[in-house]
């Protein structure tokens, strides 16, 4: 049986003062904290849900990047480029493995700095317990409309990636 372990969310949010959306998942997997950036899991699809919603293949992008492979500065250079800032809600917390049902005694990331350099004007959450603890925890801190999107995680394949797809559009008409 697994024990729950203290985290502390250590990788710097993704914004600058373009940035008018932001993404917010729970909190870094331990393959996302062994990578040093957000949804490092190869099997989650974040991040080919982003190229799809984009129209747009990275690797061409960044042609002297290897995207998909993951360098963490072409991952930046992309959020930046499509207004997006990024984090995670948690800032720390008790959990088990990469369980976010396991999550206890969460305590919230401080967005007010992001709020104060960007002009945020819509929040989206990568699954049930990152919205739940936003709504909980800091939505009454930010007047800004806040929406749950499904988790891209690899654990959630009830919803297929033409539907994903579809529904995280909605970050590129709030993006601009």
């Amino acid at each position: 049986m697994l024990t729950p372990h203290h985290i502390k969310h250590t990788i710097p949010p993704v914004y600058d003062e373009r940035s008018t959306v932001l993404l917010l998942g729970s909190l870094p997997s331990p393959k996302s904290r062994a990578e040093g950036f957000y949804y490092g899991n190869p099997q989650n699809r974040l991040w080919k849900i982003l190229e799809a919603v984009y129209q747009t293949n990275l690797n061409k992008i960044y042609p002297d990047e290897i995207y998909l492979n993951g360098t963490i500065e072409a991952k930046k250079k992309f959020l930046r480029d499509k207004h997006i800032a990024m984090w995670d809600v948690i800032a720390e917390c008790e959990i088990t493995g990469a369980a976010d049902s396991s999550i206890k005694n969460p305590v919230p990331n401080d967005f007010s700095k992001i709020f104060k350099t960007a002009k945020i004007n819509a929040v989206f959450l990568t699954g049930k317990k990152a919205f739940t603890l936003y709504e909980l925890l800091c939505a009454s801190k930010y007047n800004v409309p806040y929406y749950l999107l499904p988790s891209p995680s690899p654990a959630n394949q009830r919803i297929g990636f033409e539907d994903m797809v579809a529904q995280y559009s909605i970050i590129n008409s709030n993006s601009k």
